[in-house]
């Protein structure tokens, strides 16, 4: 079953501006962290220096400064950014609706993270490859099948089963939602548990509308 959500309601439940789980969520694994940490430094006291050579002979050195200090702090606004695209690729679409239907079926599969080089004992480079397990849930309600939602395996999955109501937001270009552009993640009510590769919804306001909607 889908229940169309309103525009305002929309712009309620996924925010313009990155919460604090999107800002972690966006913050990405120990490699990324450390990439926005030698950015951060590296180019922050580059364009420091620089600023401070200019300090006396140019009308560019406050320019210089500004950029610096940006970039000594782009190890905060890095996630913050990341998460606010994610949130206005959904934003952007002009029809949602909550889905209230079943988990028709779920599976595991590996998926490989990462890969990178790395010399062996005898000094040869080989490629390793970080794989992650991920839990699958295919969607479903009356009217058929709807979609998949995805994301790292953890404990606390394991009890997830086929058949448990689950519900997210549907987005879509079109209002009849013949074609659907994107699921949130998703609530399995049942569990009093959230899942997706990405928190998309603000969650006590997807509940509170849900059950406001769904009484």
């Amino acid at each position: 079953m889908l229940i169309p959500v309103q525009p305002n309601e929309l712009s309620r439940l996924i925010p313009a501006v990155a919460t604090g789980p999107q800002f972690n969520a966006s913050s990405g694994n120990p490699r990324k962290l450390l990439q926005r940490v030698l950015i951060s430094v590296i180019g922050g006291v580059i364009t420091l220096l620089i600023s401070q050579t200019l300090l006396f002979s140019s009308q560019f050195a406050p320019v210089a400064l500004v950029v610096g200090v940006v970039f000594l702090l782009y190890v905060l606004w890095g996630p913050i950014l990341e998460a606010g695209q994610k949130n206005a690729a959904l934003r952007r679409y002009p029809a949602a609706a909550i889905f209230d239907g079943v988990v028709a079926d779920l599976f595991t599969r590996e998926v490989v993270e990462e890969r990178r080089e790395q010399a062996d004992r005898e000094g040869r480079l080989e490629m390793v490859e970080n794989r992650r397990t991920w839990l699958c849930l295919e969607l479903e309600d009356e009217e058929g099948y709807l979609g998949q939602v995805r994301f790292p395996m953890e404990k606390k999955h394991q009890t997830i089963r086929r058949g448990m109501v689950i519900r997210c937001l549907v987005l879509s270009e079109r209002k009849d939602f013949s074609r659907i552009g994107a699921l949130s993640d998703a609530w399995l009510p049942q569990l009093k548990l959230w899942v997706g590769e990405y928190p998309y919804l603000l969650r006590p306001a997807f509940e509170e509308l849900c059950l406001h909607r769904l009484r």
